[in-house]
């Protein structure tokens, strides 16, 4: 979020997110030894971590088949929802399919939960790159621009009915649904600054730019370098621009931390994690999504360019660089909020540890050097 002030943007304090480890295998798709778990209470002690140690929010992942080593996975909504009982600040993202649910439905669960939780519900809305998965659950799978579409429409209805309350009933005349006078109540939880659930969407390809700036809350990006970022950053705001939206989308940046007290232990766990990479499920992984990227019209989607190396950590967590002392890395951190990142969504090696660690090594730096600048 941003205010102007004589005549600049100042933007707030930079947030903080993490990936709820809600599968197997953590965040990277190594044998490396890792004290990560994916089990409900083992979530529940980082979302109570986390949200003492400055994290705002918390995504949880969707997944209903095994990939990229991920061999368990718990479903996202009724996750999440778990998660905002056991916590009292921290905001929860569940990861939804559009192709799996009734936007309606999807409305009413995200309300519920905003009830429960004071307010603090939201959703991340993923145009889906796993054809296997959805083709072996019956449903009829479209091609990424046609998803992206279709997703598009979905968060169209979702908002109205988010709305619906407040504005009166949802009439919507789409492709993909029709709806005829329809009202939810009760309506979301009213949040200062907030006028309902906060949308996120993700993708890397033009299709999804251009969705983000013309309907999301939130772009969430893959991991970037600087040069990445500021592309991607540009065009959501060209496209926000010509839908009448300027300055209202929020960006997130995905990253995978490994801060340790010299850059010399940092690199050295980096590289351990990437020499004991499962070169099967990599592998695996790899053909899934650049068969999904490289089927955009100008070849821009999603990890169509990841190497090895980068789909170690599946949402190129690698590229951002945040890896080193806990003064580089906020120092870095810093910089990208220069260049727009409003939000920072993280992956670590061993939650518990690393949050802790960051919580009180890094995310004071950060504090510090925005003050300063």
């Amino acid at each position: 979020m941003s205010t102007e002030h004589a005549g600049e943007v100042v933007k707030d304090d930079i947030k903080f997110a993490y990936w709820v480890p809600n599968v197997s295998g953590g965040l990277v798709v190594s044998t490396i030894e890792s004290q990560t778990d994916w089990t409900y209470d083992y979530n529940v002690q980082v979302a109570q971590l986390a949200e003492r140690n400055g994290f705002e929010y918390a995504l949880s992942q969707v997944r209903y088949t095994a990939s990229y080593g991920a061999d368990q996975q718990h479903e996202s909504t009724s996750f999440s929802l778990g998660l905002l009982t056991q916590t009292e600040r921290l905001k929860v993202i569940a990861a939804v399919h559009p192709y799996f649910w009734n936007p309606a439905v999807l409305a009413k669960w995200l309300i519920t939960a905003d009830h429960i939780s004071g307010g603090r519900a939201a959703v991340n809305v993923v145009s889906g790159w796993f054809k296997d998965e959805a083709v072996d659950l019956g449903v009829r799978w479209l091609e990424h621009d046609e998803r992206y579409r279709h997703a598009k429409e979905f968060i169209q209805v979702l908002r109205g009915l988010f709305e619906s309350s407040a504005k009166g009933g949802l009439e919507h005349r789409g492709d993909f649904y029709q709806i005829h006078d329809f009202t939810l109540k009760p309506g979301p939880v009213d949040v200062p600054g907030r006028p309902h659930p906060e949308i996120f969407q993700g993708g890397n390809s033009t299709a999804a730019r251009a969705n983000a700036g013309e309907v999301a809350d939130w772009y969430f990006s893959n991991g970037k370098d600087f040069d990445g970022f500021v592309e991607q950053y540009d065009e959501v705001n060209k496209h926000a621009a010509a839908a009448g939206r300027e300055r209202e989308v929020k960006f997130g940046l995905n990253a995978f931390v490994v801060a340790r007290d010299t850059e010399e232990e940092a690199q050295a766990v980096l590289e351990e994690i990437i020499a004991k990479a499962n070169p099967e499920a990599v592998e695996g992984f790899r053909q899934a999504v650049q068969q999904a990227g490289n089927s955009t019209a100008d070849g821009k989607g999603m990890w169509s360019d990841s190497t090895f190396r980068d789909l170690v950590q599946y949402n190129d967590g690698f590229r951002t660089g945040l890896i080193g002392t806990p003064e580089q890395i906020a120092r870095r951190i810093v910089e990208y909020k220069k260049l727009g990142v409003d939000l920072f969504l993280l992956g670590f090696l061993n939650y518990l540890e690393d949050i802790e660690y960051f919580g009180a090594k890094v995310l004071p730096l950060v504090r510090e050097l925005e003050a300063s600048a």
